[in-house]
């Protein structure tokens, strides 16, 4: 069995690292998602998506799908825990882990061997799986300001992380 690395190497910081941002309609945020898939780094990142229901934590997941080439519906994984996604040489999966009660269902459904392989991973309520999932690369915070406008925190103790912001300035 492959397991994967739930700490992070001793050399790596733990500082985190945050940039605000301000999405003020849908259009920002599929543009920041475009931004995000153009990144070589984001394909083998853990991105985390942090965020009341309505905030637009799978809105967000859906423009990122769609930048990364995904076609057909992309449905939300809320019932299914995880959908999975394919486009040429890269392997995406979409977790929804809202409905997660049990830590059994981690072995149980194999998702330390994908957590452990190359990839995509997305995680909407990382939180009720938290002590099984590897730190998160990107931990996105999506709060609604109103009806359209998002204040997003993008946060990250990672090394993948740092590289990720780097795109986007102080």
């Amino acid at each position: 069995m492959t397991a994967a690395n739930h700490n992070p190497a001793i050399v790596e910081s733990t500082s985190a690292e945050v940039r605000v941002l301000t999405w003020q309609d849908e259009a920002a945020t599929a543009a920041f998602a475009a931004q995000l898939a153009a990144l070589p780094e984001v394909r083998n990142a853990f991105i985390t998506l942090h965020g009341d229901l309505g905030a637009g934590k799978t809105t967000f997941v859906r423009h990122l799908l769609r930048s990364l080439g995904v076609q057909g519906r992309i449905k939300s994984p809320t019932y299914a825990v995880v959908e999975p996604h394919e486009v040429p040489a890269l392997h995406i999966w979409h977790f929804d882990f809202y409905r997660f009660d049990d830590p059994r269902e981690w072995e149980d459904a194999g998702f330390r061997d994908i957590f452990a392989s190359e990839g995509l991973k997305l995680a909407e309520w990382p939180e009720k799986a938290a002590s099984l999932t590897p730190p998160a690369d990107l931990a996105i915070y999506i709060e609604a300001i109103d009806e359209t406008q998002r204040r997003v925190t993008l946060r990250t103790s990672t090394a993948c992380g740092r590289r990720l912001l780097q795109h986007w300035p102080q």
